[in-house]
């Protein structure tokens, strides 16, 4: 019953991730990021709790009234502001649910994972408690009713003997002692929820507590306009013990269960509370699969080589990341391809992923999604480290580089040229990147796009992307002067020795990295044949297309196709089309080949499988996926 249950709700989640994956992006998919949307609910209730705290009114007297004149008399401050609190306390309530529905659906609530699972089970017990209190402040009827059914269902406990109920239910007894106490305790019971919130992630490696940056604004703006379109308003008129409530519309993200305190006897009601969270906390020790506990894993992770331990049923990325290795990830639930490695020895069980973010043709070249993957036995996994502990690889090189020139390429290619202090100079190879070192320790990741012996200045060529991190800032505040935290270089993305034809295909800025490796070639007199396609939307996107026709006129082992895919002007007699299809026409036979590919996630996993087909060898293919929006490495980022 229980695996059918599982079963279902992993093909819904699945089903639900890919439908959000094509609406908002594989970056930029709510659910990957449950809960960090959680903690970021959490400060939106309590910053929008301490607005409505300094003028709300804590005596019985008042209450009421100040709750009112805030909603009426400040309509589109304190009226928003309490609508927002409200809907940000019930969306905490829902994404909760949601996020340990996940959890239980993948069964990712065993081993080492018991304690965020248990723990989780407590925050769920605090923030409704949290929220029920706060339904009793205003003193409305809903309040009457919320402040009395809860004592009388407290009252029932062995050692109240009645007392609860009197000091609730007798208005002589209600007075503005008791009523700050509850105020006390809507306050106490927030704080204890961030600090279990905290314990709760303690063993979650990297844990993120904040969403990206576009879903943050976009949770902001929905509250707003939930707010606007359905305000949160009293109910019923000021409370009256006197009179009992007869009728009140619940919210029923916190007060469904309030009925069942009148349906069923107080014992029972109680019982079934008591009973369904014993259930859910012991849930990681319940068995309903056949097989062994599973066992410690030794990974092998390359280049290091660094030897790692995985705890039974834990991912590869989970392993490394406690072990202290910054492996590039970003969704970590199998929706993207961040994580992507080599599994180069051993047995992975891939686990659960979207069919996009690991195609068969990946898997059939010995890929993975670290995120997912766990090892089945003795593995060794060759994955870009971005850094690690003193015992792992050698460090990497933090400094403060200053711009020395900004030029526009193109209406939203903007050229940095930066410089080290002292004139020092970084060592790298052509093809790698650089990471730039933004606030709140996101970073942005771009090519080199010099030629490593020429390399007294680094060159970046920078993407606009709208509502990006830092591209916006290349193209309006950033001037000539300012410095940007860098460090690296990192990447794999370089040149192979060999005799093959050499085949480059780069889209939009994906050019940069090619321009480094293409210069790098001249410099050291490699004869080899090389064909570079870039394929952009309009002609005025090949911001270097002089650059290009100059190589192929001083070279006569180097050709240059550009390939337009939408707009082309009426004069323009080059290609149109798909650069992976002008490819794929120009060569049946791709054997004997050597591809590197830079570009967006869809151009690699579109053009990879294709290549193969026609005839390319595994090991003679070399990509590049540049992923815009993301934090951990991975070039031409925002």
């Amino acid at each position: 019953m229980i695996r059918a249950l599982q079963r279902l709700l992993r093909w819904l989640f699945m089903h639900a991730e890919a439908v959000f994956n094509r609406a908002f992006g594989d970056r930029l998919n709510p659910l990957y990021y449950l809960g960090a949307i959680v903690f970021y609910l959490f400060w939106i209730v309590a910053f929008t709790g301490l607005y409505l705290y300094v003028f709300f009114d804590t005596a019985v007297s008042g209450a009421y009234a100040s709750v009112e004149a805030l909603t009426h008399q400040q309509r589109f401050v304190g009226g928003i502001m309490r609508s927002v609190h409200r809907y940000a306390s019930d969306g905490m309530v829902v994404l909760m649910f949601v996020h340990m529905l996940r959890y239980f659906a993948f069964d990712r609530l065993r081993g080492f994972r018991w304690f965020a699972w248990v723990t989780g089970v407590g925050l769920i017990w605090l923030v409704y408690v949290s929220g029920v209190g706060g339904y009793m402040l205003p003193w409305d009827r809903l309040g009457q009713f919320v402040t009395v059914a809860s004592f009388e269902w407290l009252d029932w406990l062995p050692g109240f003997g009645g007392s609860l109920i009197r000091n609730v239910i007798y208005p002589e007894n209600v007075n503005d002692r008791f009523f700050s106490l509850l105020v006390f305790m809507h306050i106490g019971a927030p704080l204890l929820t961030l600090l279990l919130m905290w314990v709760h992630i303690q063993r979650v490696p990297k844990a993120s507590t904040q969403p990206p940056r576009p879903i943050a604004i976009g949770v902001i703006g929905m509250l707003v306009l939930m707010s606007l379109w359905q305000p949160v308003l009293s109910q019923g008129g000021p409370a009256d013990l006197s009179v009992a409530v007869a009728q009140v519309a619940l919210d029923w993200f916190y007060l469904g269960f309030f009925p069942l305190v009148y349906a069923l006897p107080l014992s029972q009601s109680w019982a079934l509370a008591i009973g369904v969270t014993l259930l859910l906390a012991l849930l990681p020790w319940l068995r309903w699969r056949r097989g062994t506990r599973g066992q410690e894993m030794q990974i092998e992770v390359h280049p290091g080589p660094r030897r790692i331990t995985a705890m039974p049923g834990e991912t590869i990325l989970e392993a490394g990341l406690r072990a202290g290795l910054a492996l590039p990830y970003e969704c970590r639930n199998g929706g993207c391809q961040v994580c992507v490695c080599n599994v180069l020895q051993g047995d992975v069980d891939h686990g659960m992923y979207q069919p996009e973010a690991l195609t068969d043709a990946m898997r059939a070249s010995g890929k993975t999604l670290m995120c997912c993957a766990t090892a089945l036995n003795e593995v060794v996994i060759e994955v870009e480290v971005e850094s690690i502990d003193p015992g792992g690889v050698a460090p990497v090189l933090r400094r403060e580089a200053r711009i020395e020139s900004m030029r526009p390429l193109s209406e939203d290619v903007m050229q940095l040229m930066l410089s080290l202090p002292g004139g020092e100079r970084m060592d790298f190879g052509a093809g790698q990147y650089i990471n730039i070192l933004l606030e709140g320790g996101q970073a942005r990741a771009y090519s080199f796009a010099n030629a490593p012996h020429d390399n007294a200045l680094i060159e970046l060529h920078v993407k606009l992307f709208p509502g990006g991190l830092f591209s916006p800032r290349a193209f309006t505040s950033l001037k000539v002067g300012d410095t940007l935290s860098i460090e690296g270089p990192f990447g794999r993305f370089t040149l192979r020795p060999g005799e093959q034809p050499i085949l480059l295909v780069a889209t939009s800025t994906g050019f940069a990295p090619i321009k480094s490796i293409v210069e790098d070639a001249f410099h050291r007199g490699i004869r080899r044949p090389m064909q570079l396609y870039w394929g952009v939307r309009r002609g005025s996107d090949l911001y270097m297309r002089e650059e290009c026709e100059r190589w192929q006129r001083e070279h006569d082992n180097f050709r240059f196709i550009p390939v337009l895919s939408r707009e082309p002007a009426p004069e323009w007699a080059g290609r149109k089309g798909h650069v992976d299809t002008a490819i794929l026409e120009d060569f049946p036979d791709l054997r004997g080949h050597e591809v590197y590919i830079c570009g967006s996630v869809q151009l690699v996993s579109n053009a990879v499988p294709a290549f193969l087909a026609q005839g390319l060898d595994e090991g003679s293919c070399f990509t590049d996926a540049f992923t815009p929006g993301q934090s951990t490495p991975g070039p031409h980022t925002p």
